[in-house]
Order: structure tokens, then sequence, then C-alpha cells
């Protein structure tokens, strides 16, 4: 009997482990996003696409596309590595670091550093908030910091 509740208790350790692995899975989503400190524009509101793929169980890579909302068309495409911390089973933390291009006022590129939260709000949906500052290359230019929110859907 001994024997018959250690298989069943191993059984369900090794499932529940095997269902906390991302490792290969895929997310996307809706995003928008504030920019501040943009300079003479003030706040630029931005409307995007976010895509997520998990390197392994705790390294995944983010890149996105954010359409500005100012006076002409402008883009801002990034790329940004995160580092997933599991305080709980439906709550994730993560700081981030990545690289940008966007032609807020000319074209630059520029290194984000920021940080991030995903609430798991179905099985296969999340919640996402987020903020990272754009450290840019253009001299002429002030680095925004940007404050996100979005929703993914794993797969």
């Amino acid at each position: 009997m001994k024997k018959i509740l250690l298989t069943v208790a191993a059984a369900l350790c090794m499932a529940g482990a095997a269902s906390a692995q991302d490792k290969g899975k895929w997310a996307l989503g809706p995003q928008i996003g504030v920019y501040t400190n943009t300079g003479g524009d003030g706040a630029i509101f931005g409307v995007g696409a976010v895509s997520r793929y998990s390197i392994s169980d705790v390294w995944r890579i983010q890149p996105a596309v954010t359409f500005l909302c100012k006076k002409h068309c402008s883009v801002d495409i990034s790329a940004d590595m995160q580092y997933i911390f599991h305080p709980a089973r439906f709550w994730k933390l993560y700081p981030q670091l990545g690289l940008s291009a966007n032609d807020i006022g000319d074209w630059s590129c520029g290194i984000n550093v920021g940080a991030g939260t995903d609430f798991s709000i179905a099985r296969n949906w999340d919640l996402t908030a987020g903020f990272k500052w754009m450290i840019q290359t253009h001299k002429n230019w002030k680095n925004p910091i940007i404050i996100s929110l979005g929703a993914t859907y794993k797969f």
C-alpha cells in the first residue's frame, strides 16, 4: 500500500512539474503604451502587437511593434529578453533588457531597460503590464519611459 501511495505521489509531482514548463511555447497579443518624456510632443500613445517565445523555463524573448499616434506616422520596433520569476502559480515578474529602433522624431536605435508582470486570468490568457526606459542613440531626442498594458494568448 505504501508503494502505491508513493508511486501516485511521485506521478502527481512529475505531472505538476511538467505542466509548469513553458519552454518552446509562443504567446501573441495586443498591447497599448504611453511614451512619456518624449520632449516637445508630450506623452505619445501607441497601439501595437507583441509576441513572446519561451527559450527555456525562465528565459523568453519578446519582439514587439508599436504604431505611435502622433502628428505623422511613427513606429517603434523592439526585441526584449526577459528573465521570469514565479512568485505564485498565476503571477510572473520579470526584468527585461533589449534593443529598439523608432522614429519618434528621427530614426534612432536604443537600449531598453525595464520590468513587467503577467497575471494569468484563464488557462491560455495573461494580462500584462510593464515599463521600460529607452536609452536612445540620437543625441537630440530625450529617452522616453514607456508604460504598457496588454494581453497575450499562449499556445
